[in-house]
């Protein structure tokens, strides 16, 4: 029995070309799949600085000139915080390796210079009412200046990883207003108040001395 042999055509040298520039982007996307692979091990496991340089240049973060890096998850519609406003936001604080520090909880915080920590309040300036970020500060913007022998303490050196979501946002005007009424509120019930005592110490006053 014969087998008859098929001639087979030689590529053309367009085509050699065109698998030579596949396996060459083939080879390339492996160097630089393993590249990012070794940098982010080196990262996790590297200083603060390593670390900060790596997630710089991940995906929707972005940098400010202070050192504080933020990606913004939801946008939101609202106002953008001022200085002086009152944020009422819900908060989850984690470290780079995952540890919760500070479990989700909710609060108002004033966006003003001592208000929180100043990586906390700068993100706050950030935001817009109905926003949620996800913020790295360094440890020179969190509780490195912090007193010693606090709570903080174990945080002093740390980059702190928040979620931050501001679910309302109070202008400081309004927070003044709400203030002065608070005040005349309190002026109105020391008022009645001592008017009260008066009226139940009159009796006595007015009484005659018994012979």
């Amino acid at each position: 029995m014969s087998v008859t042999a098929v001639p087979v055509t030689p590529p053309s040298s367009s085509t050699r070309l065109w698998l030579w520039l596949g396996l060459v982007v083939a080879i390339a996307a492996a160097l630089g799949l393993a590249w990012m692979g070794t940098r982010a091990a080196v990262a996790a496991k590297g200083t603060n600085e390593q670390f900060l340089a790596w997630n710089k240049g991940q995906s929707g973060v972005k940098t400010t000139a202070s050192g504080l890096q933020y990606q913004i998850l939801v946008a939101g519609d609202g106002p953008t915080a001022q200085e002086g406003d009152v944020a009422n936001v819900q908060i989850e604080g984690r470290l780079r390796d995952g540890k919760i520090f500070q479990p989700q909880a909710g609060g108002p915080f004033q966006v003003q210079e001592g208000g929180a920590i100043k990586g906390f309040v700068e993100a706050l300036r950030l935001m817009r009412k109905g926003s949620k970020y996800r913020v790295w500060i360094p440890s020179n913007l969190a509780y490195d200046e912090a007193p010693a022998g606090g709570p903080s303490d174990e945080l002093k050196g740390k980059v702190l990883i928040f979620d931050i979501e501001m679910t309302n946002l109070m202008t400081a005007a309004e927070v003044m207003l709400r203030q002065q009424q608070q005040q005349q509120m309190m002026q109105q019930q020391m008022e009645a108040q001592g008017a009260g005592n008066a009226s139940e110490a009159a009796p006595e006053a007015d009484a005659k001395p018994k012979k």
